[in-house]
C-alpha cells in the first residue's frame, strides 16, 4: 500500500487526539471543586471499579519536543515538597471513597516519575494502597526515562508491584537527539531494557516519536530496526505534536529541520511497513502489540476503550488521577486539577481537592463519545447496533457527519455500506481525521474552537 501525498496535503490539519471527549479545552471554570465533591459522594456505590493515576511532574531535564505538564529541576526537594502534598490529596480522595471499591488499573505518569528516588517510590505506592483495594490482577504500569535512572530504580518498581513499564525512546539517531535535547545512547537503552526483563515485567512497551527535527526514512528505519530486535511487548510510535504557542520551550526545537510532508508520508509508511512486519498488530492510532497482548484480544472482542491514559482493557473504571494537572473522570464527568505547583499546593493545605476546571457531560456527548470511541478503538462501526443501543436513527442523527465520510470514503480511508463504517488499511493513518466529523464541537464558530495538534 503506496499512500498518495495529495492525501497527506488534504488531511494533515488540527484536530484532537481524542483521549476524551468533549475534549479537555472545552473543560469549563465554572465547573469546581464543590461539583467534584458531589460527584464523588454520588457514585461511590454504582458497581464501577477503579483506575488510579498519580502524576509526578519532575525532570532533570527539559526535553524539547514534550508536551507534558512538567518541571525541569536538579534540586529533589521539590519532589519531596510535591509527595507531602500528593499524600494529603491522596487521602482527601481516600476517605471519600467506598472501600470495597478495587482499583484495576493504577498507572504513573510525567514528566519523568523515576525522577523519585527508589525509596520514594515505595513510599509512595505502599501510600497508595495503603488506602486503596488494588486488584491482585491490576495493571500496574509507569512510564520510564532511561537517564538517570538505576537498577535499584527498576527494582524499586518491580517489588511494589508494578507489573507493566513504558520506556521512552523516541529516536536512536544521536543527531535527532540532540536536536530535541535528549542524548541517550543506544547503549543505554539496551542496559535499561535488560534490567526491566530481568526483574520479571510482564510487559515492556517502548515510545518512539515520529516528526522531529532532522529525522529521515533511512535514520528511523535504523531506530526501528534496533527497536524490533529488543522484542518490545507494545510499541507506542507517537506523532510528535508541534505546538510552540502552548509550549513555549518548543521554540528552541528548529522548524525547519523538521520533516516535511512527503518525508512525514514516507515516515508513516514505513513503520505500518517494518511493525506488521515483525508481527506486531495495530491497535489503533499510533499503538502496536504482539498478537497474544490483551490489547489485541480487546479490539477483536470489541472491548478495547481510550481514556486519557490511551488505550486500556477497562473500559467500566471512574479515573481518580493525584497531582497537579491531572485529570479524573466518571461516566458523568471529566474534571482536571490546577496546573502550577503553588496553588496545587495551597488547595491541598486548606484541605480542599484541587479542583481548576470540568464539566459534566451530556446526553449528546455520552452519545457522540461512544460514536468516537468505537471509531478509535474497534475500527469500524455498526449503524444498526449503535442506532438500537442509543434510541436514534443512525443517519438522520449524524448527518452532519455523512458528507465528509462520504468524501473520506471517496478517498479510501473509510467504506461505506447502509449497515457499518469501516476504516481501510489506508485510513488507519488518518484515525483522527475520520473521528472528528462526530464532534458536535469542531462545528462551532471559528473563534470559539481552541487550536490543536495536526492530525499527521
Amino acid at each position: 500500500m503506496q499512500l498518495p501525498i495529495a492525501l497527506l496535503e488534504k488531511y494533515s490539519k488540527a484536530g484532537p487526539r481524542y483521549t476524551s471527549y468533549p475534549t479537555a479545552p472545552y473543560f469549563s471554570e465554572s465547573f469546581g471543586e464543590a461539583d467534584w465533591l458531589a460527584e464523588i459522594q454520588s457514585t461511590q456505590n454504582l458497581g464501577r471499579d477503579l483506575s488510579l493515576y498519580v502524576h509526578i511532574p519532575f525532570c532533570d531535564t527539559l526535553c524539547y519536543y514534550c508536551g507534558c505538564n512538567m518541571v525541569a529541576t536538579k534540586k529533589y526537594d521539590k519532589a519531596t515538597e510535591y509527595l507531602d502534598h500528593l499524600f494529603r490529596e491522596i487521602d482527601q480522595i481516600a476517605a471519600l471513597t467506598n472501600p470495597a471499591r478495587t482499583a484495576r488499573q493504577f498507572h504513573w505518569g510525567g514528566g519523568t516519575p523515576t525522577y523519585l528516588r527508589p525509596d520514594d517510590i515505595r513510599r509512595l505506592y505502599a501510600h497508595i494502597a495503603g488506602k486503596f483495594t488494588i486488584a491482585p490482577d491490576a495493571e500496574i504500569s509507569c512510564e520510564v526515562d532511561p537517564r538517570e535512572l538505576t537498577r535499584e530504580h527498576v527494582k524499586a518498581l518491580r517489588e511494589s508491584g508494578f507489573n507493566r513499564v513504558s520506556l521512552g525512546v523516541q529516536d536512536l539517531d544521536e543527531k535527532v537527539q540532540k536536536a530535541v535535547n535528549r542524548v541517550q545512547p543506544e547503549s543505554l537503552i539496551r542496559e535499561v531494557f535488560g534490567w526491566m526483563r530481568e526483574e520479571g515485567f510482564a510487559s515492556i512497551n517502548l515510545d518512539l516519536m515520529v516528526g522531529l527535527p532532522h529525522q529521515t526514512v533511512e535514520t528511523f528505519a535504523v531506530t526501528l530496526d534496533k527497536i524490533v530486535a529488543l522484542a518490545p511487548d507494545r510499541l507506542a510510535v507517537f506523532n510528535y505534536a508541534h505546538v510552540p504557542w502552548m509550549k513555549k520551550h518548543q521554540t528552541l526545537i528548529d522548524e525547519t529541520a523538521l520533516p516535511k510532508l512527503p518525508e512525514r508520508l514516507a515516515l508513516q509508511q514505513l513503520i505500518m511497513d517494518k511493525l506488521h512486519g515483525a508481527g506486531y498488530v495495530y491497535i489503533g492510532m499510533d499503538h502496536y502489540a504482539r498478537p497474544d497482548d490483551e490489547l489485541v484480544k480487546a479490539r477483536q472482542t470489541k472491548t478495547l476503550y481510550r481514556n486519557f491514559q490511551g488505550y486500556t482493557t477497562h473500559k467500566n473504571c471512574d479515573i481518580y488521577a493525584f497531582g497537579a494537572s491531572s485529570i479524573s473522570q466518571t461516566d458523568e464527568v471529566f474534571v482536571q486539577n490546577v496546573k502550577k505547583l503553588s496553588e496545587y499546593y495551597a488547595l491541598v493545605e486548606t484541605g480542599k481537592l484541587p479542583t481548576e476546571r470540568g464539566l459534566r457531560v451530556t446526553h449528546e456527548d455520552k452519545l457522540r463519545r461512544d460514536a468516537i470511541t468505537r471509531i478509535m478503538c474497534d475500527l469500524e462501526l455498526d449503524k444498526a447496533a449503535f442506532g438500537a443501543q442509543w434510541g436514534i436513527d443512525f443517519d438522520r442523527h449524524f448527518a452532519d457527519a455523512l458528507p465528509e465520510l462520504a468524501d473520506m470514503a471517496a478517498d479510501g480511508l473509510v467504506t461505506l455500506t447502509p449497515g457499518k463504517i469501516a476504516v481501510t488499511d489506508m485510513g488507519r493513518i488518518f484515525l483522527r481525521n475520520i473521528a472528528m466529523p462526530f464532534d458536535a464541537y469542531l462545528k462551532q464558530a471559528a473563534d470559539a474552537k481552541p487550536r490543536f495538534s495536526k492530525t499527521l
